[in-house]
């Protein structure tokens, strides 16, 4: 984070209407990725990834226009000239005086392929900060470890794979066979996937979905246990902000595929020797995380529909409000539109 990013979010806190911040923009935010997940929703299953990347995208660009806020992208859908909308630097929200000047991170449809092949764990996902609050990184990868409030500050991404292991079952009172680690199913994660199940854990291979990897690696009750391997670096902005305020930790280092992504890394001012950590890919100090499932997952319940509406399940959450939201909507269209509610 530079000098900027840190003057920046110190002015937004200094604001009297900042303190509001959280409470009067995590219902907004839950609204937002309900209405991306439902219109990915409907057409899941087709095959279409692009098909179903841009019905999230329309669904959450209008309801992020309709939101009292003077808001940027920081992490979207690509450059201006690879994406038409929710692209990096577009401005959106209702704008004016008084506005939440925010900057935000967006995901509409995490997992695109797996939501046209109706496999779990696709979700609408999108982060918001006062302006600063969010590491604005590019479009390249990043080698990820990410672990649950126990083993915060108890793990470090140099060192070996087994010992990361080791504090992190001490850290849960378990033994490492009892661990499971959740590692996207990629041909360079290879020599990774040995490492893990050398010391003895297990591993849980994943076609798709490092937020919701990482937001299953610090809830208690997902039976997972970490997260490890490389993934996106926008990926793990969106990842960092739910962790902190879960209260996880993830460490992070940009590793670039060719010289193109190096010399952004480069212009961004990133140091691919250093290990990023929670602080600094999510530096803000009011932040607000939602997802909803657009597939049924491991936690998060995918869209259901039924006659004239659907039914949405979300998390929702705040950094300073400490408050984490289960949210199960039902969503009624048309005035006669009747259900009755099962619980």
């Amino acid at each position: 984070m530079d000098e900027t990013s840190v003057n920046a979010s110190d002015a937004a806190l200094v604001r009297p209407a900042r303190m509001d911040f959280e409470r009067a923009l995590v219902l907004d935010t839950v609204r937002v990725t309900e209405q991306a997940a439902i219109a990915a929703a409907r057409v899941a299953g087709r095959g279409d990834a692009d098909l179903v990347d841009q019905a999230g995208t329309d669904a959450m660009r209008r309801v992020l226009n309709e939101l009292d806020i003077d808001g940027e992208i920081v992490i979207g859908e690509g450059e201006r000239d690879e994406a038409p909308m929710l692209y990096i630097g577009e401005k959106v929200g209702q704008g004016g005086e008084g506005a939440f000047q925010v900057d935000i991170a967006v995901d509409p449809v995490e997992g695109t392929d797996i939501t046209a092949k109706m496999i779990a764990n696709s979700v609408a996902v999108i982060a918001l900060s006062e302006k600063g609050g969010l590491f604005q990184a590019p479009d390249t990868y990043m080698e990820k470890l990410i672990v649950p409030p126990p083993a915060a500050g108890r793990v470090d991404l140099g060192w070996p794979v087994a010992a990361n292991l080791e504090s992190i079952a001490g850290s849960l009172d378990r033994n490492v066979h009892e661990l499971t680690i959740v590692i996207l199913d990629r041909a360079r994660h290879e020599r990774l996937i040995a490492e893990v199940r050398e010391a003895g854990a297990r591993v849980k291979l994943i076609g798709d979905g490092d937020v919701i990897a990482a937001l299953s690696a610090v809830m208690r009750g997902t039976n997972i246990h970490g997260v490890m391997g490389t993934g996106g670096a926008p990926e793990g902005v969106l990842a960092a902000a739910a962790v902190k305020c879960l209260g996880g930790e993830i460490q992070g280092r940009f590793t670039p595929r060719n010289d193109a992504e190096r010399a952004r890394l480069d212009d961004a001012g990133v140091d691919l020797d250093r290990i990023y950590r929670t602080e600094e890919l999510a530096p803000g100090q009011h932040i607000v995380f939602s997802a909803t499932g657009i597939t049924d997952g491991d936690f998060l319940r995918g869209v259901k529909f039924f006659k004239d509406g659907a039914r949405t399940h979300s998390i929702s959450m705040g950094h300073r409000s400490r408050v984490i939201r289960f949210s199960d909507a039902v969503h009624l269209w048309g005035d006669d539109a009747r259900v009755t509610i099962e619980v």
